[in-house]
């Protein structure tokens, strides 16, 4: 059977659309940082350092100043293993290869959008959306997994020749606050993270739509007309309803 393109009017539905718009956010993202995390330490009582980390292994920022800083509690940047981040990997760091291959996730759940998109048939389109959230979801979640447990395992395999001593094992969380003998660091997301949640949330109301060939127009039709914009409008009338004014009024008198 000979595969045709879906009309260019077809993608104007959002069941259509939203995948494309998605498929570009999730290339985009690779683009900017996934994670910030600002740095308050007593070695630099002036200034904040900041951190940010890309979905591949890249670290931009004042990376050189924090890892001066972590060597004392024996703490290092993990080791891409396939590719040569931007930092030279310390001997004792924890092997991360997974890192290596992230852009591959964000490029695979990019193409599946797309591909979902130009679906031939409306049965085809509604089975691929299904699949396309479902394995969108579990790629995310299982990469947050990840990134979260290999955050424990470098916050618990400490250098035991770093220069300061006893300090416990600690987890630094992907979002909020965390104390580590005179540094204080606040993590949250980055720029890149929030255009993949954007991402996610389109395929969700491409999902939410996907019985429907409804546009962006006619969502905001039904809305408008939903929350009652224009009733308070009078209907035009014709010059023979028109009321007599006062003037008519006396002259009839």
């Amino acid at each position: 059977m000979d595969y045709e393109i879906p009309e260019k009017s077809a993608f104007l539905e959002l069941r259509r659309g939203l995948p494309l718009l998605a498929a570009a956010l999730f290339v985009a993202a690779l683009l900017f940082p996934m994670w910030r995390i600002a740095v308050d330490a007593v070695q630099y009582p002036q200034t904040t350092l900041h951190l940010e980390l890309y979905a591949y292994p890249r670290i931009a920022g004042d990376y050189g100043e924090m890892a001066s800083l972590n060597k004392y509690i024996g703490f290092y940047y993990p080791d891409p293993v396939y590719w040569q981040p931007n930092y030279e990997p310390h001997p004792r760091a924890i092997d991360v290869p997974e890192w290596s291959l992230g852009p591959l996730a964000f490029i695979a759940v990019s193409a599946c959008a797309a591909f979902v998109a130009l679906a031939p048939d409306t049965k085809r389109l509604k089975r691929g959306l299904i699949a396309q959230l479902v394995g969108t979801a579990a790629v995310f979640g299982v990469m947050l997994a990840d990134i979260q447990y290999r955050l424990y395992q470098a916050g618990h395999t400490l250098d035991p020749d770093a220069p300061v001593m006893g300090v416990d094992g600690f987890t630094p969380p992907l979002w909020g606050s965390y104390e580590v003998a005179n540094i204080t660091s606040y993590s949250r997301f980055g720029v890149g993270a929030y255009m993949s949640m954007l991402a996610v949330g389109l395929l969700v109301v491409a999902f939410y739509f996907r019985d429907s060939d409804a546009t962006a127009r006619d969502v905001a039709r039904a809305w408008l007309s939903r929350v009652g914009v224009g009733d308070d409008e009078e209907p035009d009338s014709s010059p023979g309803d028109e009321p007599v004014g006062t003037e008519d009024a006396e002259a009839g008198r």
